[in-house]
């Protein structure tokens, strides 16, 4: 095409992208606009209502533009204005006798599929490569497409849209093309046979205006932004896109026979990055058989094809390569200074203080949070958590947000700016826009533990203006709930915001408040509502018991100590409590330390009895093991105990409760379960012996001190540790 437009030299270039986007075709060639980027065209009043245009380095408009710009000659766009398009696919914008828009084709047809079947050639991508990638040149492949797509065309009805935009389009060329003027039209070769005369002649110029006349519209915006390879794919929803975006950007940089040395050269490279072999000898031996291919296949030379074929048969890592360099991982970047909303733009900026690249591979972040730009990347990364854009997440089970450290996911798609478009209406900037989204987000919401987990998010997110809002809707709808478990889903989330105002340093004396009256009506209410449950709710119940004593541990509340163990202990004799419930009651005071190995011991003796049904004991053996069996693994009597009870069952109540049991144990970790085995079967079970009596009192208090410290807790007043 570069070449078509060194030849005819054109006094204007006209290129297929919507009238109302010409003005951000001037960015195009500008250094901080690097490709692959897309055209977001918005409705103002309705953000969620956007369409894209990408662009590759490779793209003929891309390119064309770029010709244009280096040259000095004027561009203009002349596809059917974005107001126009989105106001007729906006539900109920349509006028009666016009339809809603539909596809750009008939569905099911595709032109390059219909002309490579024609010619008995499955692959349509393969087809193209032989006839004009490989062996095109000039003015004749033009005249060639245009015949082709003529033929292909004929018989069809166009759609509404398609007549719409050719009418658009036409009107444009007429008004160039006058007296000697030389316009050269880039556009899809579907359209070459409405819009060049010389291919089928035209409808009078009075038809394309009626078709234009009174159609409704919409006010719209247009901005740039980032696109990546992956979203330039066919199945991406982009339907003018390609199968192979990176071979396609590597055949545009490296034209000819030499470019498939080049590619195999590339794949050595990325071969050798992850640890697998690929000598100089095997990117020769590739090369040499891809060529091979071509030949025995009759075609031109190597295509994509043998390319794949000959990197699988000698190098290997067909997957990485094809992930790597057949669809590629490039995306684009745009200027700041480019037309953008206020929000996006400080969204790029707030990435580039936080030397954070958005990147399309997937990736992990480690981050400091005692450096200051490890907090400034984790109030970003929050923060866009906050407003629902989801760039990153927080990876499960590595580091803790109440610590000084966090792990998380990170991959940048392109349709999260759109995201951000939509939320241009709460703010220009991520921390404003946050908050609000934030505070509106809690005043929709009747549920307890959707707002404590609002409140926690705040603290991470460092939106300070959010917190007084949100703890206040906190209390109101902690004063209303009547429902002990929801009152429990809410403690957890609190308590980590309550960890994470300690360690940072953040006035949290409000939420410590609405923290304190949630565990009175906890602890007040838990013991009535753990009983009489059937086996459904028992276990649910069991999960909250343990999480409610996991959020006073994490702030380390005085119930912990006292009222909350009085509740456990009528819960774990209480004879109208299930036994799932009895057993983690059991549990979490062996755990604590308020009851003795002995009393432990004598509990799950009387549930093991055979005179407790079965089905009962399994039951108090599955909540009071709770997926973990360390305090088999050092407790003999308590093992020995079990085992005695599993010994001691008859054939029929075996089988009742061994499904029961064999999830139990199914849920230790590997090394639990073989350490269980090694000790069942050997008999060296002995009991932990208790610490002696020469204990260092002050290397202990100092030990147990920097472990405070490790965990973020603050010293204990009295020197205790």
């Amino acid at each position: 095409m570069r070449r078509a437009l060194d030849e005819i030299e054109p006094d204007v270039v006209l290129v297929e992208v919507p009238a109302d986007a010409g003005a951000a075709l001037a960015w195009i060639g500008q250094p901080g606009l690097v490709p692959p980027v897309a055209l977001l065209g918005y409705a103002v009043q309705q953000q969620e209502r956007a369409v894209f245009a990408p662009f590759a380095e490779f793209s003929p408009e891309w390119q064309a533009v770029s010709w244009a710009a280096e040259r000095e000659v004027p561009v203009e766009a002349i596809d059917l204005p974005l107001a126009v398009t989105l106001a007729l696919s906006s539900p109920g914008r349509a006028a009666p006798d016009e339809p809603e828009l539909e596809p750009v084709r008939p569905a099911g047809r595709d032109p390059l599929a219909a002309l490579a079947a024609a010619a008995g050639e499955p692959d349509p991508e393969r087809w193209w490569e032989d006839v004009v990638e490989h062996v095109g040149d000039g003015e004749l492949v033009f005249d060639a497409v245009g015949e082709a797509m003529a033929a292909v065309r004929a018989g069809t009805v166009a759609p509404r849209i398609d007549v719409l935009r050719e009418a658009h389009m036409r009107r444009r060329i007429r008004a160039h093309a006058k007296g000697d003027a030389v316009v050269a039209v880039v556009c899809g070769a579907w359209h070459v046979p409405a819009l060049d005369p010389a291919v089928a002649p035209w409808p009078p110029a009075g038809d394309d205006i009626a078709a234009l006349k009174g159609l409704a519209t919409v006010k719209v915006a247009v901005t740039w932004v980032p696109w990546t390879h992956r979203r330039l794919g066919r199945a991406t929803g982009y339907g003018a896109g390609v199968a192979s975006p990176g071979w396609y950007d590597h055949v545009f940089r490296h034209p000819g026979p030499g470019g498939v040395s080049r590619f195999f050269v590339d794949a050595a490279h990325a071969l050798r990055r992850r640890g697998i072999s690929a000598s100089p000898d095997h990117v020769i031996a590739a090369s040499r058989l891809a060529s091979s291919l071509a030949a025995m296949r009759d075609r031109p030379r190597a295509g994509l094809a043998e390319v794949l074929d000959a990197s699988e048969s000698v190098l290997g890592g067909l997957p990485l390569v094809l992930d790597e360099l057949v669809i590629g991982n490039a995306i684009g970047e745009v200027p700041p200074d480019a037309p953008q909303v206020p929000l996006a733009r400080d969204v790029a900026a707030s990435q580039r203080a936080a030397r954070l690249k958005p990147e399309t591979v997937p990736r992990t972040v480690e981050l400091d949070l005692r450096t200051p730009n490890g907090r400034r990347r984790s109030h970003l990364l929050h923060r866009l958590v906050a407003l629902g854009v989801h760039w990153g997440a927080i990876e499960e089970g590595r580091g803790s947000s109440g610590t000084f450290r966090e792990t998380w996911r990170v991959a940048w798609e392109p349709e999260l700016s759109v995201r951000i478009v939509e939320l241009a209406g709460h703010g220009t900037t991520v921390e404003a826009a946050a908050t609000s989204v934030l505070v509106e987000r809690v005043g929709r919401s009747s549920r307890l533990a959707d707002v404590s987990a609002a409140v926690e998010l705040a603290l991470l997110a460092d939106l300070r203006d959010a917190l007084p809002p949100i703890v206040r809707a906190l209390g109101d709808l902690a004063a209303r709930a009547p429902d002990i478990a929801e009152l429990i889903d809410a403690l957890g989330p609190l308590a980590g915001a309550l960890r994470y105002g300690d360690v940072r340093g953040t006035d949290a004396t409000s939420l410590r408040v609405v923290f304190d009256e949630l565990v009175v009506r906890v602890v007040a209410g838990l013991g009535r509502a753990a009983e009489g449950l059937d086996d459904d709710a028992a276990r649910a119940m069991i999960e909250r018991m343990s999480a409610a004593q996991a959020a006073l541990a994490v702030v380390d509340h005085p119930a912990r100590h006292r009222s909350l163990p009085a509740v456990l202990a009528q819960l774990a004799e209480g004879r109208r409590v299930h036994g799932l419930v009895q057993g983690r009651a059991t549990r979490l005071l062996h755990d604590a330390g308020h009851w003795p190995p002995a009393t432990v011991e004598a509990r799950l003796g009387r549930a093991l009895t055979p005179g407790t049904p079965a089905a009962d004991g399994s039951a108090f053996v599955e909540g009071f093991l709770a997926g973990s069996g360390t305090v088999l693994v050092h407790d003999a009597q308590l093992l020995a105990a079990v085992d005695t009870w599993i010994a001691s069952l008859r054939t029929d109540a075996f089988d009742a409760v061994v499904a029961l049991l064999r999830r139990t144990f199914g849920a230790f970790e590997p090394a639990e379960r073989r350490q269980l085995g090694v000790l069942l079967a050997t008999g060296r079970v002995e009991r932990v012996a208790p610490m002696g009596d020469d204990v260092d009192d002050a290397r202990a208090r100092a030990g147990l001190a920097t472990v405070r410290a490790m965990l973020g807790l603050a010293p204990r007043p009295d020197g205790a540790a």
